[in-house]
């Protein structure tokens, strides 16, 4: 180090380099040593000192090898054709993790893009492109969809059901989308492959019944309550409307939560309430009724008896002349067989949905993100556990 010069103006710290001549010159690329053609300064943004923006003025040897090209010295604190440090860097991308872009922007007094580009160089770096036929030991996996932005692109995530293990992210929802994952898997791993958790979106199934066709599909019984809780709204909305004095209007009003909610989750008060609605309306009543007996279903303990259950479920169904419910019968029976699989594999979608839960939050804080790769990078670090401190790298957080 040279000199230091603190510039109260701009509230800025600049810090002179000079090269070290003692030791020799080497070309980048073939680590030989080289002749000095002359001495370049490149100008370095660091990490703030005392509150002050930090630039480092570094002095680089450029060379000339035998053909005559002229090439720069690397460095050990920057990367090549970036203006940043690598400690810089390293810390926009920590706090990328748990803060907004724009926020990061404003205090580092840098353009958003600068800060989205920054970290994504440095995820690029950490986290190369998955390789399915490099994947081993697999036997249960999940697949499922989440949207870069509400309502907008999909992306397909693929995890390992034994370890929750994020493996595989991609633009799209569709059939191919997940037959690329499934076609570069070894044969060796597609032949270990005994179970496929997942909704009951057709393209999914049609993928996995193609290219797997020794494992299971297995639907869990958070995809079929989320699909019976529509009907659930559908007739609360139709017995409102329905509804002809004022009071029996205030009962319904307010009542989907309770209706949707786990009847051991609910407090006295809310018990009370529900109590009360149940007994005023029988129609609501017995769509409820319906909802406590179907989740019993999941109990079972083995394949037949869990079919038993589930045909004696919609046999009542269709008895009842709801033609929601007798609907609903209909999309049963086409996915009995991954339904009742439940009963075998005892797969659920926890650590998918923990996963899409993460991801929502990774999307609601960026209001949307533009950039797919980028949200593919994000995704796979958020699948990743914090090791290390943001501001203190030495400290270990696990």
């Amino acid at each position: 180090m040279r000199s230091v010069k603190l510039d109260t103006h701009s509230q800025s710290i600049d810090v002179f380099c000079r090269r070290d001549r003692r030791f020799s010159v080497k070309t980048p690329n073939s680590l030989q040593r080289s002749t000095v053609n002359t001495y370049l300064t490149r100008i370095i943004h660091d990490l703030p000192i005392s509150g002050l923006q930090c630039r480092v003025h570094i002095e680089l040897a450029q060379t000339r090898n035998t053909d005559g090209v002229r090439l720069i010295e690397e460095s050990e604190f920057f990367e090549k054709g970036v203006r940043y440090s690598k400690r810089f860097c390293h810390q926009i991308s920590g706090l990328c993790r748990h803060m907004p872009i724009s926020v990061i922007a404003k205090h580092f007094g840098l353009l958003w893009e600068t800060v989205k580009n920054i970290d994504k160089a440095l995820l690029n770096r950490t986290f190369p492109p998955s390789d399915p036929a490099l994947l081993t030991g697999l036997t249960h996996i999940g697949v499922d969809e989440v949207a870069r932005a509400k309502g907008h692109d999909y992306m397909t995530v693929v995890y390992d059901m034994n370890t929750g293990r994020l493996i595989w992210v991609e633009h799209g929802r569709t059939s191919d989308t997940l037959s690329r994952f499934l076609t570069q898997l070894s044969r060796a791993t597609a032949e270990q492959i005994k179970a496929v958790a997942m909704d009951m979106g057709d393209s999914y199934i049609k993928a996995v019944t193609e290219h797997l066709p020794n494992a299971d599909i297995v639907f869990d019984r958070f995809h079929v309550m989320q699909l019976y809780s529509k009907i659930i709204r559908k007739e609360r909305s139709f017995e409102f409307k329905k509804a002809e004095n004022h009071k029996d209007k205030k009962l319904i009003k307010g009542s989907l939560f309770l209706l949707l909610k786990n009847a051991g989750k609910l407090s006295s008060s809310q018990s009370d309430k529900l109590d009360e609605l149940l007994e005023s309306n029988k129609h609501l009543c017995f769509i409820y009724m319906m909802k406590e007996q179907l989740q019993q279903i999941w109990n079972s303990t083995n394949y037949p008896e869990m079919e038993q259950k589930l045909e004696q479920w919609c046999h009542l169904a269709m008895q009842s002349g709801i033609l929601s419910l007798q609907s609903f019968v209909g999309t049963l029976q086409r996915h009995k067989k991954g339904i009742c699989n439940y009963a075998t594999y005892h797969l659920t979608s926890a650590a998918i949905e923990a996963g899409n839960v993460s991801i929502g939050m990774l999307r609601k804080r960026a209001r949307g993100i533009r950039d797919t790769e980028y949200f593919k990078l994000k995704i796979k670090q958020i699948s990743v556990p914090e090791t290390s401190s943001i501001f203190y790298p030495s400290v270990k957080l696990m």
